[in-house]
């Protein structure tokens, strides 16, 4: 390996053994002197693996005290019923989300085929970001029929749940009809909801949800941050 490229194979190993648990959240890491004495190298590039685990959301430094582990990657299951707010609380974290748009337009050629539409026809566009302990981990866009959704703009006035809004236009239940998974790089836009660096890995979500009746009533791509959130697929997918 190049000399040049060794902060990254620190930095990748800090980061595997952050995943298993080897350090938990709020654990400190071991210090630069420790770390340097660890891979063999100096503490230039073990502080370039530790900036690089900073940029990415995974440790915070604090002054005079050391380098402290910010969070586990979350467990997030795929299955045919995900809810957001259900999935982190079973999962000891903290949920929250934060909405940034709402607003209905005339919908494109992809939005309309996957909710049964013609091209054209009214779709309710809500953008925001998904929080587990008030660190960014996805962000979604979630576009609605309007014209089968009446009231829904207004039932997510002040309502940070998908969910109830729903529920609170008749829509009981919901469940995925379909779900593509795809890797990408991080975006400008993406990167900066996310609080992390620009090209970082992500992880894209494209899905259709339905009713009860199996009439569909969202189309969704979440892109989740790549080193915060693992996807996990649950038999009741199948």
């Amino acid at each position: 390996m190049a000399r040049t490229a060794l902060w990254k194979g620190i930095a990748e190993t800090l980061a595997a053994e952050i995943a298993q648990g080897h350090f938990p959240t709020g654990a400190r890491l071991p210090t630069e002197a420790e770390l340097s004495v660890r891979f063999g190298v100096n503490r230039h590039t073990v502080r370039h693996a530790l900036a690089d685990l900073a940029g990415r959301g995974l440790v915070h430094a604090r002054r005079g005290a050391g380098v402290f582990v910010l969070g586990r990657p979350t467990d997030y299951p795929l299955g045919r019923r995900v809810r957001f707010h259900q999935a982190m609380e079973s999962g000891g974290r903290l949920p929250s989300k934060a909405l940034t748009r709402c607003e209905t337009r005339p919908s494109d050629a992809k939005e309309a085929a996957a909710l049964g539409l013609v091209a054209g026809d009214p779709v309710l566009v809500v953008e925001g970001v998904s929080s587990a302990d008030g660190q960014p981990l996805a962000v979604f866009r979630s576009v609605f029929p309007a014209g089968r959704l009446p009231g829904l703009a207004a039932a997510l006035e002040g309502e940070s749940s998908i969910t109830r809004g729903l529920a609170a236009v008749g829509v009981a239940d919901y469940t995925r009809a379909s779900t593509r998974l795809s890797a990408r790089a991080a975006n400008a836009m993406v990167a900066l909801a996310l609080q992390i660096p620009e090209d970082a890995p992500v992880l894209r979500s494209t899905s259709v949800n339905i009713d009860a009746g199996g009439v569909p009533v969202e189309y969704g791509i979440t892109w989740f941050a790549g080193e915060r959130v693992t996807l996990t697929v649950t038999p009741e997918s199948a």
